[in-house]
């Protein structure tokens, strides 16, 4: 059984980061305990902590010791070499990889850097480290600067390597590949090597391999005088402003880094002008070189300005400057969730997942963690993509999580908005959505606006819609959006950043209609909890249920449950358990979940049961012994709206937990709402459960 992977690559800065980052990212979405383990780091263990192992750690929130990834510094294993102890050093770093991988499901090693000197040496201690692990590995070559056949030979030295010494290659990923290189590379590998290796070529991407603002004043230690908000700004190009500001605006590229004398007002305020000038590219930032900083009528313009771009002030000069800012290459660090979060969407798209599962998933885990979940929801979307319309297109949150949803090709979109509003607050908040793979909509100017009209006429007559107040309904998105729906022209709905619940969802109750035996729209919460999941319901729709709504809440977020793969226990929530407790309240929830037994014998259910019986193993075996829920619940049936909403929210606030929802359960075709305070993840993830309830329908 394979619990371990070695990542390996043959020189420096070959981008085997993105492969560590993207194959913890998928391991977290198979099993619940994952370990890394890097043996020896180029950094001076005393000095700082490993960037890599750092992001690693910290982004996936692995409960890892950063002591416990690592054995050796560079500068320590060399020593080891020197005083011909290499047996020593692999015998401390089998130790410590041994006693990291008795406690994981699976560990990812990751090996050298190639900081020092002597690539071939390097090479062979990454070989050394491997076999001693038993390890299988995966090899990342660089196509930096490279041909078709240095690309293709390289790759088949490194295969070739170390299977000389027995070592299994599971992969071999050729990255940073030019575009018009890449069919070849794939082709040539393909003929050369046995099916048993899987093959993956990643283009160069310049957003991963050009350095953000954030790096490049840190690596400056410069001053920052204005633009904090903007240092994610990402730099493709430099240049040197020292011209006449008409030359010095010919040389201006996208995403830009300007580097000029601090005393250079003119340049400093042509390129903030050019900056918001639809003319001219977009300006990442300005270092001010040579110690000088702009004079107080400039700075007063400055600070006056609607955009500010990072201005950094450095004590160098500016041939120096720019020589540094040239050398600069780019880490993926801690906190740059967006390049995170990039390489893990690049590894999704080029790396063949499915037959890099079959060769090293191996272990069939009991339990649901809330990455288990996300994973299994996203790759669930994708294996059959279904048409989403988002009505609230020119809001940023929707336009950035559109974004995402479009580069991981999970769903189809449509917008609806003016399509040059659209497109202008895509280009001024620097959002990467390629337009060309959604559909944007006007309402009011689309084909379908007539047929909208009518039907929306005769399906709303009977309760005095006249023909022109369906038409004046029907330039509200919700409505056109919902029509869509209703009409097959998309398969579902997400709307609420900008409009009420009542608002998102009225049209679908008017005529959407619910289920063929479900006689209320309820909904549920999937509260991604540190170590499980669960469902709670119904958190968002109805202020006070009956017994009878109750019950029917409790069986549709069962079935809820079952369809997201969560196995139901249901826990009737009151302010009492068993028969301890009376009261009108408590005799509801004992009354509904009898209802439930009778519907739906083969549920789990328990009721009435406080909360902390209900989630506390120890609790619920005292106050309820013998019972297959109490302690053990993962779907929580909440007796009202008022307490419902609170307690979401509290334990939201309160622990840290991803809320992923609400969803709208009884409905014939899926609408979801959003909250008006949702983040861009909000919007990505109830889009995609959005998707996954329209593959039912």
């Amino acid at each position: 059984m394979i619990k371990t992977v070695f990542i390996a690559s043959t020189e420096a800065y070959s981008g085997k980061s993105i492969i560590s980052i993207g194959l913890v990212n998928m391991l977290l979405g198979k099993a619940q305990k994952i370990g890394f383990f890097k043996p020896i780091i180029s950094q001076n263990l005393l000095e700082k902590k490993d960037d890599h192992i750092n992001t690693i750690l910290t982004h996936f929130d692995l409960p890892i010791a950063y002591e416990d990834t690592n054995a050796f510094s560079w500068q320590e294993a060399m020593r080891q070499m020197e005083t011909e102890s290499e047996g020593e050093m692999i015998d401390t770093i089998i130790r410590k990889f041994k006693n990291l991988e008795d406690k994981y499901d699976f560990t990812v090693v990751e090996g050298t850097d190639y900081q020092g000197e002597g690539a071939a040496f390097e090479f062979e201690i990454n070989v050394q480290i491997a076999k001693n692990l038993r390890a299988p590995v995966i090899i990342v070559v660089s196509g930096e600067g490279k041909t078709t056949a240095q690309v293709v030979n390289g790759a088949l030295t490194a295969i070739h390597n170390f299977g000389a010494r027995e070592i299994q290659v599971l992969a071999i990923v050729a990255n940073k590949v030019k575009q018009q290189s890449i069919r070849d590379v794939e082709d040539l590998l393909k003929q050369q090597l046995s099916p048993g290796i899987l093959i993956a070529v990643i283009p160069e991407d310049k957003t991963l391999q050009n350095p953000s603002v954030k790096e490049v004043y840190e690596k400056l230690d410069g001053k920052l005088l204005f633009g904090k908000e903007h240092l994610s700004n990402q730099v493709d190009h430099f240049v040197t402003g020292a011209m006449n500001v008409p030359n010095f605006l010919n040389y201006l590229k996208e995403n830009v880094l300007i580097v000029t004398p601090g005393d250079r007002g003119d340049i400093i305020i042509s390129a903030l002008q050019a900056n918001i000038s639809t003319s001219y590219p977009k300006v990442a930032g300005i270092v001010l070189s040579a110690g000088y900083e702009p004079e107080e009528p400039i700075l007063r313009l400055i600070e006056g300005s609607e955009t500010v771009v990072p201005i950094i002030a450095v004590k160098t000069g500016t041939f120096e400057t720019t020589n540094t800012v040239g050398a600069i290459r780019s880490k993926i660090t801690p906190g740059n969730t967006q390049k995170i979060q990039l390489a893990i969407d690049t590894f999704n798209k080029y790396i063949n997942m499915p037959e890099l599962d079959k060769r090293i998933i191996t272990l069939k885990p009991s339990g649901i963690t809330p990455r288990m979940f996300q994973y299994q929801i996203t790759s669930w979307a994708k294996s059959n993509k279904k048409h989403i319309v988002l009505p609230e297109g020119t809001d940023e949150r929707i336009l950035k999580a559109a974004a995402r949803l479009i580069s991981q090709d999970i769903v189809s979109l449509t917008l609806l908005g003016d399509q040059e509003q659209i497109a202008a607050i895509i280009n001024k908040l620097d959002i990467s959505l390629d337009l060309s793979k959604v559909k944007i909509v006007n309402p009011a100017s689309d084909v379908h606006y007539d047929d909208y009209v009518n039907t929306l006429y005769e399906l709303r007559k009977n309760k005095n819609v006249n023909l022109e107040m369906a038409r004046d309904m029907m330039t509200d998105v919700s409505y056109f959006g919902t029509m869509m729906v209703y009409k097959g022209h998309a398969d579902g709905m997400v709307s609420g950043a900008v409009h009420t619940t009542q608002h998102t969802i009225r049209p679908a109750l008017q005529f959407l209609k619910t289920k063929p035996g479900i006689s209320v729209v309820s909904s549920v919460f999937f509260m991604c909890l540190p170590d499980r999941v669960s469902v709670f319901g119904d958190c968002a729709v109805n202020p006070n249920p009956t017994a009878e709504q109750l019950a029917e809440i409790a069986i549709s977020s069962a079935e809820s449950s079952i369809r997201f793969g969560i196995e139901p226990r249901v826990a009737m929530l009151s302010y009492s358990s068993g028969t301890s407790g009376e009261g009108e309240d408590v005799e509801k929830v004992r009354r509904a979940t009898e209802i439930v037994k009778a519907k739906r014998p083969d549920l789990k259910i328990e009721g009435p049961i406080q909360y902390d019986a209900a989630v506390d193993l120890v609790v619920g075996s005292s106050k309820m012994p013998g019972s297959e829920v109490a302690g053990r619940a993962s779907v929580l049936i909440f007796p009202d709206l008022n307490t419902g909403n609170n307690t979401y929210k509290a334990v939201q606030r309160e622990t840290g937990a991803l809320a992923i929802g609400p969803m709208l359960q009884g409905l014939n075709k899926p609408v979801n709402d959003l909250s008006r305070g949702c983040t861009v993840d909000d919007v990505f993830n109830t889009v995609i459960i959005t998707a996954i309830q329209c593959q039912d329908v």
